[in-house]
C-alpha cells in the first residue's frame, strides 16, 4: 500500500530538480544557428560580399547566399540588405556582428585551448621573478612560450626583490622561481650570471677625489639598494659593514636617487648599461677589485606536482640561458636543510 505522505514528498523532490534542470541555458533555448552560419556571415562582411567571401571560404557563392539568408530567418532579423550590388549591414546586423565576433573568438579559443591539453598544455603558470633577471632574456622567453603553446597556457607573473623571492616560494600555488637564492628545501639549477657594478652620478664627491675609491671611502656615503633593510649589503669585499644605507623597493628608484646625487649603488649591468650611455651614471673607480658576480637560479616551487605547461616553460627558459649549450643537463643545486 502507498503512503500519500511519501509520495507528495517525492514529487516536490522531482519539481525542485526539474526547476534546477530547466534554470542551465542551454536547457531553456534551443539553439538554432551554427558557428559556421556566424562564420560565414563575418565572411561575406570581411571580404566584401559574397562572391568574395565563397572564394575564401571554398564554398560555392549560392551555399554563401542560402546560409545567410537562414540565418537572418532563425533570428528573425534583417542582417543585410541589398544597395546596388553591395549587401550592407543593418543596424541589427551590425549589433549582432560584434556580439557574435566574440562569440565565435571563443569559440576558437576553446577548440585550440582543447587541444594543446592533449598535447600537455594549457591551465596557468605562476612564475616568480627576481628583479635583477634581465628583461630581454625574460620576454623572449615568454614570446616563444607563448607561440609553442598558441596562446592556451596564461603566465602570471611577478618581478620581486631577491628575499621576497624566497618568501612567495613557500606559496604552494607558485610554479617557476627564478631567484639569487635557492630556498631551504627547494632544487636549484643555475641558469645565468649577473655582473654588478658600482655606480654614481657624474658629480658626486666620490668622482672628484681623483684617485681609486676604496672601502673607507665608501664607508663616508650612503649605498642605495633594493630590498628590505635586513638584505646583505653589497659591497666591495673586505670592507666594513656599511650603516648609511636606503632600500628602495625598484631598480628605476634606485636609479633616481643616485642620478639626484644621493648615494652610490650596485646594479646589474645590463640594467645601468642604458643610464650609463647616457651618461647619466658612471661607473666607480675601484681600482683592481673585481666587480661582484652572482648566480640566478631556477627553481621548482613544486617538483612532486608540476603541470606540463610548468616543464615546458622551464625548457624555454633553460633553452635561452647563455650556458644551455655548454651543458648537456643542468647541475641541480640543493639547498641544506
Amino acid at each position: 500500500m502507498k503512503q500519500p505522505g511519501k509520495q507528495l514528498i517525492d514529487k516536490s523532490r522531482f519539481d525542485a530538480v526539474r526547476a534546477t534542470y530547466r534554470s542551465r541555458p542551454y536547457d531553456i533555448h534551443n539553439m538554432y544557428v551554427s558557428l559556421k552560419q556566424w562564420r560565414i556571415f563575418h565572411a561575406v562582411i570581411d571580404c566584401g560580399g559574397f562572391a568574395e567571401a565563397a572564394k575564401c571560404l571554398h564554398l560555392s557563392q549560392s551555399t554563401i547566399s542560402y546560409t545567410v539568408a537562414k540565418l537572418q530567418d532563425q533570428l528573425g532579423t534583417p542582417l543585410l540588405r541589398i544597395e546596388g550590388r553591395k549587401a550592407v549591414l543593418t543596424p541589427e546586423g551590425r549589433a549582432l556582428l560584434d556580439r557574435s565576433r566574440h562569440v565565435l573568438k571563443e569559440a576558437i579559443e576553446l577548440e585550440t585551448f582543447a587541444k594543446n591539453l592533449g598535447q600537455g598544455w594549457g591551465g596557468e603558470v605562476r612564475l616568480i621573478v627576481d628583479h635583477n633577471f634581465p628583461p630581454q632574456l625574460l620576454v623572449q622567453a615568454l614570446s616563444r612560450f607563448s607561440r609553442l603553446g598558441r596562446g592556451a597556457t596564461h603566465v602570471r607573473l611577478s618581478e620581486v626583490a631577491t628575499l621576497h623571492t624566497e618568501d612567495v616560494l613557500r606559496d604552494l600555488t607558485v610554479d617557476l622561481a627564478i631567484s639569487e637564492r635557492v630556498p631551504l628545501g627547494f632544487l636549484g639549477e643555475p641558469l645565468v650570471e649577473i655582473e654588478y657594478i658600482p655606480v654614481v652620478h657624474p658629480s658626486h664627491p666620490l668622482m672628484q677625489l681623483g684617485r681609486d675609491v676604496t672601502a673607507a671611502d665608501l664607508a663616508e656615503h650612503v649605498q642605495i639598494g633594493i630590498g628590505q633593510s635586513g638584505d646583505r649589503e653589497r659591497s666591495v669585499s673586505g670592507s666594513p659593514k656599511q650603516l648609511r644605507r636606503w632600500m628602495m623597493s625598484s631598480v628605476d628608484t634606485v636609479v633616481e636617487a643616485v642620478t639626484e646625487g644621493l648615494g652610490y649603488a650596485w646594479l646589474p649591468e645590463h640594467r645601468a648599461r642604458r643610464w650609463l650611455d647616457k651618461g647619466l651614471l658612471v661607473r666607480l673607480p675601484l681600482g683592481d677589485t673585481r666587480p661582484h658576480k652572482g648566480n640566478l637560479y631556477l627553481v621548482h616551487g613544486r617538483p612532486w606536482a608540476a603541470t606540463p605547461a610548468a616543464c615546458k616553460l622551464a625548457e624555454v627558459l633553460r633553452s635561452l640561458s647563455p650556458h644551455a649549450e655548454a651543458r648537456e643537463a643542468p647541475a641541480l643545486v640543493r639547498a641544506p636543510g
